[in-house]
């Protein structure tokens, strides 16, 4: 009995503990309502709008009828009409498009006439899961399509009636393990990092070292640089691990450059210290550090794209998720090791991550600074 009555007595210290901190309310409370609605808009599998281009040869009425079928679903967002084939490359490798559907020019004399026609499918392999739903949907347009050719007496029940052929570039195979194993090292890093440093500088104050920093011949910059070279190091070190591994065990083709790999690595490392050390100066306990990462890592991993297209999302959360320094480093693994992009190529994903890091470096140690006055 009394070891039950000292549990009790413990747990209720705990609760109060936790609802007289308006910081811990607040943990408790706000964030898990924000991240449920969040989540449950970024995190579906069923894709909407999916960007699609056309190269139709036939331009006859029975392509635009195949076609207004596909944009009918509402699944497909029609992004454009290509002229030639040399487009199409264009077009997938910018990711102006998901897929092209690619119409012979012979389309509808074929059909009429009882012979067997083909429309190409050409997929964006980077992101196999949506390519493999995408191409579903089209199978599913296809046999509805060919069904009502059937009624309409076009074509004969004998006959072999529209088939797709399926193309994925990037990832011919369509293989899953490409997709998450490419951009794996990115948030593990991420994780690891975070945790590192989003403790440094609350460990110093719990510890009740921090008044030892300040009286030392360091200055606040100086302090929180030595705190940042840590974590750089060891992100740097995981991170390069985790993409020999994908290679040499997972054996995921690696097409791009190393210089592209290194420098993305490093400018999205020096992000994540940036943001871990402003958790780190805005919290006064390790607890509320650790809250503080997870706070971030939570939605940040989620909206990243590893598991979910970020096009799924609202326009308004897609444009909130250019804030996110995990999506533009899981892009650009992703393009680095399946597309082969280099420095030049992966620019558009470095760009924000110096932009990121150029604001929480500085407001960390403008913090850091403050509290320690």
């Amino acid at each position: 009995m009394q070891t039950l009555r000292r549990l009790a007595a413990l747990i209720l210290k705990e609760f109060l503990t936790i609802m007289k901190d308006p910081k811990s309310r607040f943990v408790v409370i706000g964030p898990p309502i924000i991240q449920f609605f969040l989540f449950s808009y970024a995190a579906t599998f069923d894709l909407e709008n999916i960007r699609c281009a056309v190269f139709d040869e036939s331009r006859s009425v029975l392509s635009r009828v195949f076609l207004a079928d596909v944009e009918g679903t509402g699944r497909f967002r029609l992004t454009g009409y290509l002229e030639n084939a040399g487009q199409v490359k264009e077009t997938i490798d910018n990711e102006k498009a998901r897929l092209v559907i690619h119409i012979g020019s012979q389309f509808e004399e074929n059909l009429r006439s009882g012979r067997s026609v083909e429309v190409q499918i050409i997929a964006d392999g980077r992101s196999p899961n949506v390519a493999m739903i995408a191409i579903g949907y089209l199978g599913s347009i296809v046999e509805n399509f060919n069904k009502s050719l059937l009624e309409q007496g076009i074509v004969q029940s004998n006959g072999p009636g529209l088939s797709l052929v399926e193309r994925a570039w990037f990832n011919e195979n369509l293989s899953s393990r490409w997709f998450i194993v490419s951009s794996l090292g990115g948030v593990i890093c991420t994780v690891v990092v975070m945790i590192l440093t989003s403790l440094s500088v609350a460990r110093e104050r719990e510890f009740g070292t921090f008044d030892q920093l300040l009286v030392a011949p360091f200055s606040p910059v100086e302090i929180l640089v030595g705190k940042s070279i840590p974590g750089i190091v060891f992100g740097m070190l995981d991170a390069l691990i985790f993409a020999g591994g994908a290679v040499v065990w997972f054996h995921i083709p690696f097409r791009g450059t190393v210089s592209a790999l290194m420098v993305s690595l490093l400018c999205f490392v020096i992000t994540i210290v940036g943001v871990g050390l402003l958790v780190s100066s805005l919290s006064t306990t390790m607890q509320q550090g650790l809250l503080g990462a997870f706070l971030f890592l939570m939605p940040a991993i989620t909206l990243s794209g590893l598991a979910t297209p970020v096009e799924n999302m609202p326009m308004w959360l897609q444009q909130a998720d250019m804030l996110n320094p995990v999506c533009h480093i899981i892009t650009a693994l992703r393009r680095i090791f399946l597309e082969g992009a280099d420095l030049a190529m992966i620019w558009p994903q470095i760009r924000p991550l110096l932009i990121i890091a150029c604001v929480t470096l500085p407001l960390a140690a403008w913090l850091f600074r403050r509290r320690s006055v």
